[in-house]
This record gives C-alpha cells, sequence and structure tokens, in this order.
C-alpha cells in the first residue's frame, strides 16, 4: 500500500469510537420517544429541552444512531458561534469526522457523511444528501431548512427550550417534552432562580408595534435607569459572573460604558460585533477565573451560549408578549456548575418581566408544552402592567413574584372545585361560629399542606390523618394523601392547629 493509500485509508470517516457521557434518565426516555415517534409515522418532530438539558448532546446522539447504520447526517445551526461550538463538542464525543458548511470555514469537508452546516450559508447552497437532519434552536424557522424539510424524505428533529414560534404544528406533527425545568432542577441539571425585583424602566404609554414595545421605546425607557442597574449590580451581584440584556446595542454600548467607569469589566457582544471580538470575549468570559465579568447583549447570547458558571441575568429589556425571549435570557444562567459551586442563579429584573410572566413561566417550569400551538398562543398575548397590584409572594417560602404554582418550592393554590370530590364529605366544615374550610376534602388538603411543610417529612402523612380527625371526629377516610395538592391555610385552621400543638405541649409538661 503506498503512503497515499495509506493516508486515505487512515482518514476515512470512522464512528464506531465515540464517548459519549452516559446518558440522563430523562434523555433516554426522550430519544425512545423520537424512536417511537418515527415508527408511528412522525417524519418531522420537535424536542422540546429546557435550557441545559443537553439539546446538542441529544441531536449528536441520535445522528450518530444512524451514521454508525451507514446513513448521513447535517445538524443545522442558525449562528457562526454555534457552528464552532457544536463542532467542538462532536470532536470531544469523537465525532471528529464531519465537515463545516459555512462561508470560508477551514472544515469545509464535502465528502463526510456528517456535516455541521450554516443555515445562512444553506440558503444559498445545494443541500447535502441527508437521512437524518436536526435542527438546532428550530423556533427561529430559518427559510432555508423550512422548505427543504417540506420536500425531504429525511428524518427531521428540530431542537428548541421555546417551540413557540407560529407555524411550527404544520411543520412538525410530534412533540417530544425533554424534561421540564423543574424536573431539571431537581435533578440538579439547573440550579434554582432567585429573584431580585430591581429599579425598572416606566413603560407607562411607551410606543408598541403588533402589540409588543418597541426596541427604540424600551431602550429610551432603560436609559434613565441605567445608575440604578449599575449601583445595583453593584450592592447584588458583584462577585457573579453575569450576563446583561439591553433593548438595542446603543442601549447596550451605554450599559457597557457605565459599568466599566464604575471599575467592572464590561464587553458588548451583539449583532455587530465583529467574530474576532466575539471569539476574544467567549474565551476570556469562559475562564473560570475570567478578568471580563460581564457581557452584555440584545439577543445574541440569549440562544446557545453555553457558560456554566455564569451565575447572575440582568434583564434590562422589557417585554409584553414574548414569553419565549424572556424563558431564554433567564436560562443563560441556570445550568449548573458544580466545578465552582455555584448554588443558584441571581435574575435583577430591571424589566418588570419576571412579573409579568409569572403565571405563564410557572406553567412552562413546572408543565413545558401540551402542544406546538400553546406555545404560540403564549407569545401572541399582551401582558399589562398593574400599576396598583403589588406582587404576591408564595405564602411557603416567600418567592417573589408567585405565579399559579411557586417555582421555588412547588407550592400551589388549588382552586377548592377542583379538589377530587368525596361522597359524604361535601359540606362546609364549621366549628362553633367559625368556618374552616369549605368542605372536608379542602380542610384535609389545608392540614395536608401544613404538615408537608412543618415537621418531620416521614411522618407528615400521619399527624395530617391525626389534626383531620381532632378537627371533625373521624380520620379521612376516602381522601388520599398522595392525591391531594397543597393549598392556602386559612388564619381558622392554623389556629385550631396552634391550639392542639398548645394542648400537647401542656399535657407532656405535665408528664
Amino acid at each position: 500500500m503506498s503512503e497515499q493509500q495509506d493516508l486515505i485509508e487512515r482518514e476515512s470517516p470512522s464512528y464506531a469510537s465515540t464517548s459519549f457521557p452516559d446518558p440522563r434518565e430523562f434523555q433516554v426516555t426522550a430519544h425512545e420517544a423520537l424512536r417511537q415517534g418515527v415508527r408511528a409515522g412522525h417524519r418531522c418532530q420537535m424536542l422540546m429541552a429546557a435550557t441545559g438539558a443537553g439539546k446538542t448532546f441529544l441531536g449528536l446522539r441520535i445522528i450518530h444512531e444512524g451514521l454508525r447504520k451507514g446513513r448521513r447526517a447535517v445538524f443545522v445551526c442558525d449562528r457562526r458561534n454555534l457552528i464552532d461550538q457544536t463542532s467542538a463538542v462532536a470532536d470531544r464525543y469523537g465525532l471528529s469526522a464531519h465537515g463545516i458548511i459555512m462561508s470560508d470555514h477551514w472544515r469545509y469537508s464535502p465528502e463526510m457523511p456528517f456535516q455541521i452546516a450554516s443555515a445562512q450559508t444553506l440558503a444559498r447552497r445545494e443541500w447535502p444528501k441527508a437521512d437524518i437532519v436536526v435542527i438546532d434552536e428550530a423556533h427561529t424557522q430559518h427559510s432555508s431548512w423550512v422548505e427543504f424539510i417540506q420536500r425531504t424524505s429525511a428524518v427531521v428533529v428540530g431542537l428548541s427550550a421555546t417551540p413557540f414560534s407560529p407555524g411550527l404544528g404544520k411543520l412538525f406533527t410530534n412533540l417530544v417534552n425533554a424534561g421540564t425545568m423543574n424536573d431539571l432542577t431537581q435533578a440538579g441539571v439547573l440550579v434554582p432562580l432567585r429573584v431580585m425585583s430591581c429599579t425598572p424602566a416606566d413603560m407607562t404609554g411607551a410606543a408598541t408595534s403588533g402589540g409588543e414595545w418597541t426596541d427604540a421605546a424600551a431602550a429610551e425607557r432603560g436609559m434613565a435607569i441605567i445608575g440604578d442597574v449599575v449601583t445595583e449590580w453593584h450592592k447584588y451581584a458583584e462577585n457573579r459572573k453575569t450576563i446583561v440584556f439591553g433593548s438595542t446595542i446603543a442601549h447596550c454600548e451605554e450599559l457597557c460604558k457605565q459599568f466599566n467607569e464604575s471599575g467592572v469589566m464590561a464587553a458588548v457582544f451583539c449583532a455587530d460585533t465583529p467574530d474576532d471580538e466575539r471569539k476574544a470575549h467567549l474565551r476570556e468570559f469562559s475562564k473560570p477565573d475570567a478578568v471580563l465579568r460581564i457581557l452584555i447583549s440584545v439577543e445574541a447570547l440569549s440562544k446557545g451560549m453555553d457558560v456554566p458558571d455564569v451565575s447572575c441575568v440582568v434583564d434590562c429589556r422589557p417585554l409584553r408578549k414574548s414569553l419565549s425571549t424572556a424563558i431564554q435570557m433567564w436560562g443563560r444562567g441556570l445550568r449548573s456548575s458544580p466545578s465552582t459551586g455555584k448554588s443558584d442563579c441571581l435574575l435583577l429584573d430591571h424589566s418588570g418581566n419576571i412579573i409579568r410572566f409569572a403565571d405563564d413561566y410557572a406553567e412552562i417550569f413546572f408543565n413545558g408544552l401540551a402542544a406546538l400551538d400553546a406555545g404560540e398562543k403564549l407569545d401572541k398575548a399582551i401582558r399589562k402592567d398593574d400599576k396598583d397590584h403589588e406582587p404576591k409572594a408564595c405564602p411557603m417560602c416567600k418567592f417573589k413574584p408567585m405565579g399559579r404554582r411557586c417555582v421555588s418550592c412547588g407550592f400551589e393554590v388549588v382552586n377548592s372545585a377542583l379538589v377530587e370530590v368525596v361522597p359524604g364529605h361535601m359540606r362546609e366544615v364549621v366549628i362553633g361560629k367559625q368556618k374552616l374550610a369549605d368542605n372536608h376534602a379542602h380542610l384535609y388538603a389545608q392540614v395536608v399542606s401544613y404538615t408537608r411543610g412543618c415537621g418531620n417529612p416521614e411522618t407528615a402523612k400521619g399527624r395530617a390523618a391525626h389534626l383531620f380527625k381532632h378537627m371533625v371526629g373521624h380520620f379521612p377516610d376516602g381522601l388520599s394523601y398522595e392525591r391531594t395538592h397543597n393549598v392556602a391555610i386559612t388564619k381558622a385552621v392554623l389556629n385550631k392547629i396552634r391550639e392542639k400543638q398548645i394542648a400537647y405541649r401542656a399535657t407532656a409538661g405535665a408528664a
């Protein structure tokens, strides 16, 4: 064999020696759900995966499965920095035999069966042959792949943390949820969000377009509070690596100027930032001991940014329709970082967004999406500010603002009409002249809520049963502890619980 033939042999693609990390349980479940979707006839499927769920990992795992069977695959990215980021991840997993389709890229190798492609470049070139197409940030709906997936016979998987954009339900026939934000937080993949509602921009009377505030109007109002933004960052987050979101490039540049003047190194990372500067900023910002402490952006950092030790997000971009944009921004700081001891992400909200979107954010946090059309509706709804309404705090853990369910502790206020009806338990519970609850099920839900939040969790079920018996004279027959939701505890019920506790202590003391 000649030296040239030997070189060709050694450089032929091989996908047998990959080294993927062991998948988490929810990733295995999601992958199998996609396989089942294909078997059921769904050629184009959307995988909804929260920030930190490993969308790139899942996409490359799907591709590797096809490559091992002799298939050809394309991974589509919609941003230049995501092309290089995905390529580097593929290399680490042992998928180095890939080409990159992007203008003037040094890794252009059209003969490779695995291609990582820029959506913008694909719009100007002929698509490579593909049996599998994975589309990152699929909610962007770039025309290059939207048209292609409707005429190809390839299996298509879209990846998105926020598949809310109009028309996705017509392109993708099956939605797979790969673990909610709550699931990932409980598993330690994400960290809890801690919120500071800071000095907000006053958006009263600000110009709108299509129901959303215009970028120019949001930037103009935001300029007035930049001093507060810098001051409150130094007060609450001075030692945290931070991403700041502004409304326009000019707004970002002014934020950057004032952060730098305050003695902290900041840089702008926006659409018009030259590529070499972007790469330099990301290299420095990604270091554990980075001198660059703050990156400031309108939207360029809201998708695909992967710096796990970011532990503060400053939201200075007021929105009232685009929940998906808000979720993408806040998600930049939610990845866990065990090596740095990161325990939470601090959100400094100068936009009012966390209050406007509290209910819908809680729904996505706990449940994800039931259908693609549901996401579209969420991004169409206009949220209005209520100047006279004080954001409510969770009655259990005091997290503020609380939506329909607390994203900090999981407490949920359940309307009594939603409590399961149990025969014989439907009368009001009244002791003396004092009403304790709407009915026995409502009373039981209150004592369950109390015992879950106070005392030993292992004895909570038994204590709830005895407290119920103390108030009504019998145990809660037919009422399920496991299926009972937490509810708000009334003053009357809390007083009865305290009476019981006082009586118990007195008896114990006498003994």
